[in-house]
């Protein structure tokens, strides 16, 4: 029924008694320590119910995709230089900071080490494309195209998937990765073909003029 009692006797000045606010302490201290779990039972209780918790799951979303689009602009605009493998260290930074980045908006605070450690859980099935969009490189014009909307589609993906990683931590509840995993291939596979046909418009307009 509960998971501590404390024993709270608060007096009148006037009666004496030492001290007055017998317990008071004891009380403070059991406070401190038995908020956070509350907190965070309560937040899962919110995100267990469906209505309440897709609300409060949109909020963070929009909240989030304020990072995700520069970034992942940002990871397109490097992936479209025609130098393959000169920019993935440089993409891989981009994107460990965007899931600290969320991180921090979701109340966890991560090392560069720790959210590395997020971006293999996430999408450490994406290895051998991410090789593969540099080798397309190759192709003049035309594969940097495909590079670009790839590295932005993952890049958004990631940021999407981050955002289920840590509602899941947020809300008390172990992330699953089989369900982390999905949730980043259809992510990415809606991105991607959202992305492909922008890049096509942008490389279309330029052989144009």
């Amino acid at each position: 029924m509960f998971d501590r009692a404390i024993l709270v006797d608060f007096t009148l000045e006037e009666d004496d008694f030492k001290p007055t606010f017998y317990g008071l302490e004891a009380l403070v201290n059991a406070l401190a320590d038995l908020l956070p779990e509350a907190e965070s039972q309560a937040i899962f209780q919110l995100l267990d119910e469906r209505e309440a918790g897709q609300q409060i799951s949109n909020l963070y979303r929009e909240a989030g995709r304020r990072y995700i689009l520069p970034f992942s602009v940002m990871a397109g605009a490097l992936a479209a230089i025609p130098l393959p493998f000169a920019t993935m260290p440089v993409l891989t930074a981009l994107q460990v900071s965007l899931v600290g980045a969320l991180g921090q908006l979701y109340g966890q605070t991560l090392t560069p080490s720790q959210a590395g450690g997020v971006v293999s859980a996430i999408a450490g099935g994406f290895v051998a494309q991410a090789i593969g969009r540099e080798l397309i490189k190759f192709i003049p014009g035309f594969g940097s195209v495909i590079a670009a909307s790839w590295a932005t589609a993952y890049t958004w993906s990631l940021g999407e998937t981050a955002c289920v990683y840590f509602g899941d931590l947020m809300g008390g509840k172990k992330p699953d990765p089989k369900r982390i995993q999905a949730v980043m291939r259809e992510s990415f596979a809606a991105a991607k073909a959202r992305f492909r046909s922008v890049y096509q418009r942008d490389e279309g307009r330029r052989a144009e003029g």
